[in-house]
């Protein structure tokens, strides 16, 4: 949830895990408000030490004010009140080191989907993210808890035009792989992955859009032998990024 207190947006972060990282991260934070009665949980606890150490004031309140400050989810007894979420630009990403890794995501809209991609591409150490400012789920206190979050960790750079960063992207050098089926793509677990790359993702429903297949350099997809012929975002971009990592450990290992 956003408001705007005394000229100055704010958010309010909640749940123990992404208010943990929150304060590890990037963001200016104001206060840290903790349920009365869970102080002494060892969690919030440590929650408490962590906002202490970094000269951040904590109140204890009623839990009843944390559901009036982030609404009807569950907070866990922690609630952060903290700056917007700092957007890179993407000059931010150039140039690319030799084993880059970006992800780009196609106007991916539903939350949870885009919270599980970020929480996967922090996992396996990408450089960051780029999405589009309209028509995509943004990076919001839901997003932030549905990752644990890990997007506290990531930098993330809004764009106004996908296929224009991408042409900027590979111009710079990295190779563009679109993650879509069709007539002209490869297994993903047989096609080339050179790095520095750009993984790009569709949307739940639509796919890649077009203009994006047609800029790839390589276009893979996900062998399926069940009965099934699909697999949401989440799961699919998943699984590249996995496969991606682990040609580089094999790659590693096999010239170590």
């Amino acid at each position: 949830m956003r408001k705007l207190q005394r000229g100055r947006p704010t958010e309010y972060l909640y749940g123990r895990n992404a208010v943990a990282e929150a304060l590890r991260g990037r963001r200016r934070h104001r206060r840290l408000f903790v349920a009365q009665g869970t102080e002494e949980h060892a969690r919030v606890a440590a929650i408490i030490e962590q906002a202490r150490r970094a000269g951040i004031p904590f109140s204890l309140v009623p839990r009843e004010e944390l559901d009036r400050m982030v609404g009807s989810v569950n907070h866990q007894g922690v609630v952060l009140e903290t700056s917007p979420y700092p957007y890179v630009e993407l000059a931010s990403f150039l140039p690319p080191g030799p084993t880059s890794v970006l992800l780009v995501l196609d106007h991916l809209e539903d939350p949870q989907n885009l919270a599980t991609l970020l929480r996967t591409g922090e996992a396996v150490g990408i450089e960051g993210v780029i999405i589009p400012e309209r028509r995509s789920a943004g990076i919001t206190p839901a997003v932030v808890n549905a990752s644990a979050g890990a997007v506290e960790h990531l930098r993330i750079a809004l764009v106004t035009n996908l296929g224009r960063a991408v042409d900027e992207l590979q111009e710079a050098g990295y190779w563009a792989i679109a993650l879509e089926p069709g007539p002209q793509a490869q297994s993903l677990f047989v096609a080339p992955l050179p790095r520095p790359l750009v993984l790009m993702v569709g949307s739940e429903g639509r796919g890649l859009s077009p203009i994006l297949v047609r800029r790839a350099d390589v276009q893979v997809m996900i062998p399926m032998f069940g009965r099934i012929t699909s697999l949401n975002a989440a799961v699919a971009g998943s699984i590249a990024l996995y496969e991606i990592v682990r040609r580089e450990l094999v790659s590693e290992m096999s010239t170590g």
